[in-house]
């Protein structure tokens, strides 16, 4: 008897030093940096319900970022970029500002917005294209590498180590080869397969690669959060691409797994070039430490088209979340219809209550999202957050035929935006991300067209469907709902 009184004495003992460990991490790790109430509680509970192993989490997930060294533009760099965009604000101010379309013009005050909160210029003599099938991107992007005369810039989240992203290397490889000068930027987590060995070829051809927050040792020392999720290509300072898409097999739908990928892309010629070029030359800079140009001296206009487009970019850098605000902006001022496409719906309560109003307000709000997880927890915290937005009003699609990874956002068929995004905290707050805003009816009428055709490749949810879930589903949805702000 005094054996097993002694073993509970000892197990209590430890149990009880194990939370008061714990304890102390949540006090003196969480709250001396800093996050965001609820993230802090959410941090708070993994720790007390699963200790020790919940700290490990806190190691894998959490990263100390220093934010006065990422994206630092020269004194020249600053001078020119703040008085380029203080005259276009100007102009646009005093009702001097030559709008090519009235479409754009009506949405000044998200211009102004993107300005002002983004630095984003706005220029309006490009062409754009829409890309929603992976096979064709890939191809067009392999064309225009194989035509590069003089330089190429390319920075992704993913590159695998399967037959695309061979068949992606052997492309810059080659030019590498013909002199030209290529650069290639990825993420050191998303891209972590990737070897020496792999790129070998294409580095002894001259081609330069840099890995975005790569640590000393990358089985160690990899984290989650403070991610580049980026996808950028910029071919001769002439095209560019970005949007949804990484390089790898089932972003071009070879993967049993997920069948058809559905993603959005935008192929760009114009003015908004430079804009995504600067964006890839200071995340260079900051990873290679290369001094490059990021803001040229001049601009040529390319004349190329007549669409308006801004660049705006976000990143834990900074706490302003510049595309959650933009997206804020498009649909509390939507008159007619908000349509979102996105692969994971974690929204924060700005953006929950942004749709929410929208929705009682009698716009026509309707959501799509796709049919199968890639991550589990994000997966039903999307299922609950779209259950929210039914009880107000909203309607929410499911797409089945393959995996939805499309970021989209398009309102009144007149301004719409293509990018990294997603819809989620991750995409609003911890990872570095892109999107081009379009102020064009005729691209956002291609967008609203797009939607539309997905609607009838999917079913749509409606709120007695959910109403009827499963109790299994209803605890699926508790648990992830309460670690949202950490997904």
């Amino acid at each position: 008897m005094l054996n097993i009184a002694t073993f509970f004495t000892d197990s209590f003992g430890t149990l009880a030093a194990v939370y008061i460990i714990n304890a102390l991490l949540a006090i003196t790790v969480i709250f001396t940096e800093r996050k965001a109430p609820a993230a802090t509680l959410a941090w708070i509970m993994v720790l007390m319900f699963i200790p020790i192993v919940g700290f490990i989490f806190y190691l894998i997930f959490n990263q100390n970022l220093s934010r006065s060294k990422i994206n630092r533009l020269t004194e020249q760099e600053e001078f020119i970029t703040s008085a380029a965009l203080r005259q276009q604000m100007d102009a646009m101010d005093n009702n001097n500002y030559p709008f090519i379309k009235k479409s754009a013009e009506k949405w000044k005050h998200l211009i102004k917005l993107n300005q002002v909160y983004g630095r984003a210029y706005y220029t309006q003599d490009n062409d754009i294209e829409l890309f929603t099938d992976g096979r064709e991107l890939f191809d067009r992007l392999i064309a225009d590498i194989k035509s590069a005369s003089k330089s190429i810039n390319a920075e992704y989240y993913i590159l695998k180590r399967d037959k695309i992203g061979r068949e992606f290397i052997d492309a810059l490889t080659q030019k590498a080869k013909e002199g030209i000068e290529v650069r290639l930027l990825l993420d050191a987590m998303g891209s972590r397969y990737i070897t020496r060995h792999f790129l070998k070829e294409f580095t002894e051809a001259g081609g330069k690669v840099g890995y975005f927050f790569k640590p000393k040792f990358m089985l160690f020392g990899l984290k989650l959060n403070y991610r580049n999720h980026r996808k950028i290509v910029v071919i001769d300072n002439k095209i560019a691409y970005t949007g949804g898409y990484n390089i790898a097999k089932e972003y071009v739908g070879e993967k049993k797994k997920f069948g058809y990928w559905r993603d959005t892309h935008a192929r760009i010629k114009g003015g908004a070039v430079y804009d995504l070029n600067a964006r890839f030359i200071l995340d260079w800079r900051f990873t290679t430490r290369e001094q490059l140009e990021a803001v040229p001296s001049s601009f040529e206009n390319s004349g190329e088209g007549n669409t308006g487009i801004q660049i705006v970019s976000c990143g834990p850098e900074a706490p302003k979340e510049e595309v959650k605000r933009a997206f804020m902006r498009m649909i509390t001022y939507a008159k007619n219809n908000v349509y979102v496409q996105t692969p994971y719906f974690v929204p924060d309560p700005s953006i929950i209550e942004s749709l929410k109003m929208a929705a009682q307000s009698g716009i026509d709000v309707r959501i799509m999202i796709p049919c199968m997880p890639d991550h589990m927890f994000v997966y039903w915290a999307t299922y609950a957050y779209v259950g929210e937005l039914l009880r107000s009003g909203a309607r929410v699609f499911i797409y089945d035929n393959g995996f939805l990874h499309a970021k989209t956002l398009v309102v009144d068929g007149e301004v719409g935006t293509v990018g990294s995004t997603n819809f989620d905290n991750r995409s609003f707050r911890l990872n570095f991300e892109t999107n081009a805003f379009i102020f064009d009816r005729k691209f956002a009428g291609k967008m609203e067209n797009t939607f539309e055709k997905d609607m009838l490749k999917g079913h749509e949810l409606t709120l007695n469907q959910y109403n009827n879930r499963s109790v299994i589903i209803k605890f699926k949805e508790a648990v992830s709902r309460l670690l949202a702000d950490i997904l």
